[in-house]
C-alpha cells in the first residue's frame, strides 16, 4: 500500500500525545522499562515532521519485550520485531487505519542505538540553525516524493549520516562536560 508522505509544521500537542501514549504503554510494559524519551521530529520544538510521535524504549531484556506482543496489539500496536536493527523491537500504531500516528523503539539498556536517537534529538534542540535547514530539507522531499516514501528516506540519507555523527560528537562531549 502507498502513503502520503506528509511533513507538517510543529504542534504544541506532540508532547501531550507522547505523554498519553507513554502512560498507555507503562500498563502493559511498565515492569520491563528502565527509561521512556520523546525522540524523532516531533519531540523537537519547531521541527517540521511526518505527525509520528516516535517513542524510544531503554527496556532490562529486549528478548522479554517479545512476551508481550498480544497486550501490545490490544493496545492498537503491530509488533514487528527487529525491523532491519539488530536489537531493537519496533511497534507501529495506525489509527484510523492506515494513518501511522506512533513508532516505539525499544532497546536494551547497554545498546548503542539509544545514544545515536538522544544525540540527535539533543543536538538538534541545542543548534536551531539546523532544524530550519532540516526541516526545509523534509518539505521539499515530501513535495517531490509525495507518494514514495523510500525516495523521501533516501533524499535525506546523506544529510542524516553527516548530522548523526555531528550530534554523537556533540553529545559525548556535553557528556564529558557534565561528569
Amino acid at each position: 500500500m502507498t502513503r502520503e508522505v506528509r511533513v507538517v509544521s510543529y504542534d504544541e500537542n506532540w508532547p501531550n500525545l507522547y505523554q498519553q501514549e507513554i502512560t498507555r504503554i507503562n500498563a502493559v510494559l511498565g515492569e520491563e522499562i528502565v527509561s521512556a524519551y520523546h525522540i524523532g521530529s516531533t519531540s523537537i520544538p519547531g521541527m517540521w515532521a511526518k505527525p509520528i510521535i516516535d517513542i524510544l524504549l531503554k527496556v532490562k531484556d529486549i528478548i522479554e519485550i517479545d512476551n508481550y506482543n498480544n497486550e501490545m496489539i490490544a493496545l492498537g500496536y503491530e509488533p514487528r520485531g527487529e525491523l532491519g536493527i539488530l536489537g531493537r523491537r519496533y511497534f507501529s500504531r495506525e489509527e484510523p487505519k492506515d494513518v501511522r500516528t506512533h513508532h516505539i523503539h525499544a532497546y536494551q539498556a547497554d545498546n548503542i542505538e539509544l545514544e545515536r536517537h538522544l544525540a540527535f534529538r539533543d543536538y538538534m534542540i541545542a543548534h536551531p540553525e539546523d532544524i530550519k535547514i532540516y526541516s526545509e530539507l523534509k518539505i521539499v522531499l515530501a513535495r517531490r516524493f509525495q507518494w514514495d516514501i523510500d525516495g523521501y528516506i533516501s533524499g535525506k540519507h546523506l544529510y542524516m549520516e553527516r548530522m548523526e555523527r555531528a550530534a554523537l560528537k556533540w553529545y559525548r562531549l556535553q557528556d564529558t562536560y557534565q561528569k
